[in-house]
């Protein structure tokens, strides 16, 4: 092998040799503190795990009973199918607190409901979609089921939840009724694939 010219071997070995002193030198001075810092390491890690456990769920339902924040639009739509409606040509959103343009008036005055969030998106065409979120009373299912198949609705009243459908014309309105919450949903010459169940499953998984 070719020498680097002007490199003292006599010189460079007991440089190596010192930096090397040096290095185990300062790994023998540092090696108490190795277990302090795996110990801090991990109450790091666990303290943060414990705040994301405690953290309240990414749920409008948890936060609404909380009373934490209002609801909004967005927080009821799951986010593929919010996408799907934002981006759809033309579709504009109204937000406010009315009940939705459903076929059975009768069914609000039983359920007396307390309206948390009403959306409604139209389209140039005159198409559109409402859905609303309320509370109720916890034994308001009955009297909605009653009012709902007396208004020629088909219902499954499997636990915990309600949930009757009809389909007329273009219009297809659903009702679930579950855990003191009225979510409604009419659809008229916009039928997004499972709009209904989307959005409930958004709130209820």
């Amino acid at each position: 092998m070719a020498r680097i010219p002007g490199r003292s071997l006599w010189l460079s070995a007991p440089v190596g040799l010192l930096c090397a002193a040096v290095v185990a030198a300062l790994v023998w001075l540092a090696a108490p503190m190795v277990p302090t810092v795996v110990s801090w390491a991990g109450d790091t890690l666990r303290a943060a795990t414990a705040r994301a456990e405690a953290a309240p769920p990414d749920d409008p339902l948890v936060a609404a009973l909380a009373g934490e924040a209002p609801l909004d639009c967005r927080d009821i739509y799951p986010d593929d199918l919010w996408r799907q409606l934002a981006w759809f040509p033309g579709a504009l959103l109204a937000q406010s607190g009315a009940v939705p343009e459903i076929a059975t008036p009768p069914l609000v005055e039983a359920l007396a409901p307390d309206i948390r969030v009403s959306c409604r998106w139209h389209t140039r065409d005159g198409a559109t979609l409402q859905t609303a979120l309320a509370a109720v009373a916890p034994d308001a299912s009955a009297a909605g089921e009653a009012a709902l198949r007396g208004a020629g609705f088909a219902c499954s009243a499997l636990a915990p939840g309600l949930t009757c459908t009809r389909t007329s014309a273009d219009a297809i309105e659903t009702h679930v009724l579950r855990d003191g919450w009225w979510l409604v949903s009419v659809e008229r010459g916009w039928h997004p694939e499972d709009y209904a169940g989307r959005i409930a499953a958004r709130l209820w998984g």
